[in-house]
């Protein structure tokens, strides 16, 4: 499987099977790529709908140029990656994380700020600190913040020096599934108007309240499992697996119940 940076060709093969309607999959094994590969070129270049081959690679030429680029006096004096980590490996990730993000439909600035704030350690950021990390304009991070805020994925707060955070928290997560659920709701009581209005004997009519019934259950268990998978996000992760074998080992796992005296962390009711 060939390796390094997508040629202009490839690109264009990219492109023809887009517009030949091709699954990712199937546009990576044509080009012996991964799939991962096929998605994040597409997905940061456009989408599905928008790909061009040589705006792609011109983009990437760019980002090449860049990167080869003397860092300024700021980022070289930066302080170095918390923990130890592989920067490289984090900013591959954070790619990764971003393009996941694009797939599921969030627009590709409002991708790349969540992606930026989740994978801070702080899990919050100031207007400042997100232009500096993304090098975009302050008027690119208003304008993503208000719509991740719109949905329910970050929160606002003053800190001590009167600054504006932006934050995203162990219950953000819960909120958007929440918030989904309550939209898929409302769908479901207006196909049942739907119902109402074109009868309940015509085929339109029973298709509306077949939608509305699947609706139904799926905004219900949606909701039902969101709260009782809750005290997820407000507990420690669990051990490394090496540390959980040598726990394992000694039997320490074995007396340690669960949140709720004896249920796993982690699992959720039936």
């Amino acid at each position: 499987m060939p390796g390094g940076r997508l040629t202009q060709q490839e690109r264009q093969q990219i492109a023809l099977g887009l517009a030949d309607g091709l699954a990712y999959a199937e546009i990576g094994r044509r080009l012996d790529r991964p799939t991962s590969t096929v998605t994040r070129e597409v997905m940061r270049n456009g989408g599905p709908t928008g790909y061009r081959a040589d705006l792609a690679h011109r983009a990437t030429e760019r980002r090449t140029q860049r990167r080869r680029q003397p860092a300024p006096l700021a980022a070289a004096e930066a302080a170095p990656p918390e923990h130890g980590r592989d920067a490289e490996a984090v900013r591959a990730y954070e790619e990764t994380f971003m393009t996941v993000l694009l797939g599921s439909g969030m627009p590709a600035m409002m991708s790349r700020v969540m992606a930026c704030l989740t994978l801070a350690d702080s899990g919050s950021l100031t207007a400042a600190e997100l232009v500096q990390r993304l090098q975009v304009s302050p008027a690119s991070i208003s304008k993503a913040v208000s719509f991740l805020e719109s949905q329910g994925f970050l929160r606002r707060e003053r800190d001590e020096g009167r600054r504006e955070r932006y934050i995203v928290d162990d219950d953000i997560w819960y909120q958007s599934m929440i918030a989904s659920a309550r939209s898929i709701a409302q769908i479901v009581e207006t196909a049942r108007q739907g119902v109402g209005v074109l009868g309940a004997d015509t085929p339109a009519g029973n298709r509306l309240e077949n939608v509305a019934r699947f609706l139904d259950f799926v905004a219900e268990s949606s909701m039902r499992a969101a709260e009782q998978a809750r005290e997820i996000l407000h507990t420690k992760a669990p051990a490394p697996a090496e540390d959980q074998a040598v726990r394992a080992a000694s039997g320490d796992d074995a007396a340690e119940p669960g949140p709720e005296g004896g249920r796993p962390l982690g699992g959720v009711r039936p």
